[in-house]
């Protein structure tokens, strides 16, 4: 089985570069993120053309989360999370899929900081922290997949020093990343790559070039999945194609 995440950076302007990519490389299950259209301008019908049935979450121009199965239906099982009401961004769509609970996040980014989006950034990290570990105790196997906005060691960006005001490599957002994986999750990338030099963002085409990227785009997963893990990737050449999104595909593997 492969399970990918993907920052789209907008569905309906990249669509022909994910139909493309759903074409060529056929993953199981998809996570998408920004998706940034509303419900109801959502691709369903261009996508269950391609053979993949959705559940998506989504807000008009901005943020948004879906979740894609080739071949079969799947079943939402949470939009959103918990903690917060009043919570009218976008950003969190759960769904069964395959037997397996997956999950599209995407996390705020939190800039400028400091300042109320970057409180809003750890505040809604708190919470997916809370809701990760009532998933973690069911026992059942998880995938926590998407953009989390989060750079956890200077190993995984370029040109650490130039960002090192960004929200992204803040100690809080790091110390709550770690957190996080302390629940028992494993960062699929790092437990097949633990020293390689990989990234899945380029703030644009020159730093693409260049290679100047950052690693933000995860799928963590529980124990008893991670012994199922066999190869994990980032499809980096989607980055360099006519109007592609500023992240890559990142995917796995599983037994």
């Amino acid at each position: 089985m492969r399970i990918a995440t993907f920052n789209v950076n907008g569905v309906n302007g990249r669509l022909p570069r994910l139909l493309e990519w759903l074409h060529e490389t056929r993953p199981d299950v998809v996570c998408l993120q920004e998706i940034k259209t509303g419900d109801a301008t959502f691709p369903a019908k261009a996508l269950d053309a391609a053979g993949y049935c959705a559940v998506w979450h989504g807000q008009r121009s901005h943020h948004g989360v879906a979740i894609l199965v080739r071949g079969e239906n799947l079943v939402e099982t949470r939009r959103g999370l918990p903690g917060d009401e009043g919570d009218a961004q976008a950003r969190y769509i759960e769904a069964k899929v395959r037997g397996l609970t997956v999950a599209s996040i995407y996390l705020p980014n939190g800039n400028p900081q400091p300042g109320p989006k970057f409180d809003y950034k750890l505040a809604w990290f708190e919470r997916l922290i809370f809701h990760a570990s009532t998933l973690m105790a069911t026992g059942q196997d998880v995938v926590l997949a998407g953009d989390f906005n989060v750079v956890p060691t200077n190993g995984d960006i370029y040109n650490w020093w130039l960002w090192r005001f960004d929200a992204v490599l803040q100690p809080q957002t790091r110390a709550a990343y770690q957190r996080l994986l302390s629940q028992g999750w494993v960062d699929a990338t790092r437990r097949l790559h633990p020293d390689q030099r990989i990234y899945t963002f380029w703030v644009n085409a020159d730093a693409f070039r260049r290679n100047a990227g950052f690693r933000m785009d995860f799928l963590l997963l529980t124990p008893g999945l991670a012994d199922r893990l066999v190869r994990t990737d980032v499809d980096s050449h989607q980055r360099g194609k006519e109007r592609p999104s500023d992240h890559a595909p990142v995917w796995i593997e599983l037994s």
